[in-house]
């Protein structure tokens, strides 16, 4: 029984340590853990201690979750293909890139527009992952050093041109047409002026796709086959070179996808990046937790946004909103523990067994 639900006992169990963790380092510093648990409370679902209700809340929640989704999609698409996309940061930079120069120097009438500009900017994303997919089939270098420097080479690439648009500063664009901006004023009056946007239903598109490609077409089928054996695949009749540069691609697109939904819709505006905002690097958690997996990366991507977003409500709740960065963390922790967790719960089954047999049940 524990072997057959063992994928979904392993990232559960790890949250659960995750916030044991969390409880423990609250305990020993003195405060109530009870602070914990309404901060993630009020932040999913805007209920507050008094029984108040405020939907700005969960509308900020969806919105920071949005781009971690994607993110988790483009890790967890490339890793499925057999191939580690540590550049999605740069692919998200190069989405937000792509996305607001074209909003601004090639406006299009909405609501033709935003999903242009969505299209756009994952092609940008797509395009940057090109280079270490390319590189790894023509030279075999590894997308993992590729993709760390290209990291950097995107953010300080993206803030030259962001500045050297038309009516940038030194630290912003102006704001891109409202014909291209995906918020909604619907969406924000029901959610108290929040910046929930239209960017959500792009978000369930690619957990829905995802999940077709992955597991029910061949084309998917094809791009597993060669991750998981590149010259088996070749022997089979897969173009396995065109496989590993379009697995890479796809994943650059969904990153590209994230950096989009932040320029269109949260903020409507390209911004000047003193560093990486890490939502690449976020999105490996995500992917790993959930088990890169459409649904379990949807979750996953829910859990992580609810953590970022109820920090600032923890230290209202005198808890410090470094917690959440501790719980999140050990969160990856026991992830990639799981070899080990796999371990005691295959002790625990074979216990379990033994002691049917002792009583004379069918081991």
């Amino acid at each position: 029984m524990i072997k057959k639900y063992e994928k979904l006992l392993i990232p559960v169990i790890s949250i659960l340590l995750g916030l044991l963790v969390g409880i423990l380092v609250l305990l020993l510093s003195g405060r109530s853990a009870m602070g914990l648990f309404r901060g993630l409370l009020q932040g999913a679902t805007g209920i507050s201690s008094g029984s108040n209700l405020n939907l700005r809340y969960p509308g900020e929640f969806l919105v920071t979750t949005m781009p971690l989704i994607l993110a988790g999609l483009a890790i967890g698409f490339a890793y499925r293909c057999g191939m580690f996309n540590i550049g999605a940061e740069g692919q998200v930079v190069m989405g937000s890139l792509f996305s607001v120069c074209f909003s601004i120097l090639c406006p299009l009438p909405a609501p033709v527009g935003p999903i242009v500009a969505l299209f756009v900017g994952g092609i940008g994303g797509a395009l940057w992952a090109f280079i270490p997919g390319i590189l790894k089939v023509k030279f075999n270098i590894s997308e993992v050093v590729t993709g760390i420097m290209l990291n950097y080479t995107a953010l300080y690439s993206a803030n030259y041109f962001i500045i050297n648009l038309p009516g940038s500063s030194e630290t912003r664009t102006v704001d891109i047409p409202e014909s291209m901006s995906l918020s909604s004023d619907f969406l924000s009056s029901i959610t108290n002026n929040s910046r929930l946007h239209w960017g959500i239903i792009m978000v369930i598109l690619m957990i829905v796709l995802y999940w077709f490609i992955i597991e029910k077409t061949s084309f998917g089928y094809s791009l597993r086959a060669t991750g998981f054996n590149k010259e088996g695949a070749r022997y089979a009749g897969i173009k396995a070179d065109r496989s590993v540069i379009l697995s890479i691609m796809i994943s650059g697109f969904l990153a590209g996808l994230a950096g989009a939904i932040l320029v269109l819709g949260t903020f409507n505006y390209g911004r000047v990046l003193a560093s990486n905002e890490n939502y690449g690097f976020d999105g490996i958690a995500v992917a790993l937790v959930g088990g890169c997996n459409a649904i379990g990366i949807a979750f996953s991507g829910l859990l992580f946004g609810l953590l970022k977003v109820a920090e600032p409500i923890f230290q209202i709740n005198g808890i410090p909103r470094e917690v959440g960065q501790i719980v999140s963390s050990s969160i990856i922790f026991f992830v990639a523990l799981q070899y080990g967790i796999k371990y005691v719960l295959d002790k625990l089954s074979a216990r379990k067994k033994d002691r049917a047999s002792d009583k004379g049940g069918v081991a």
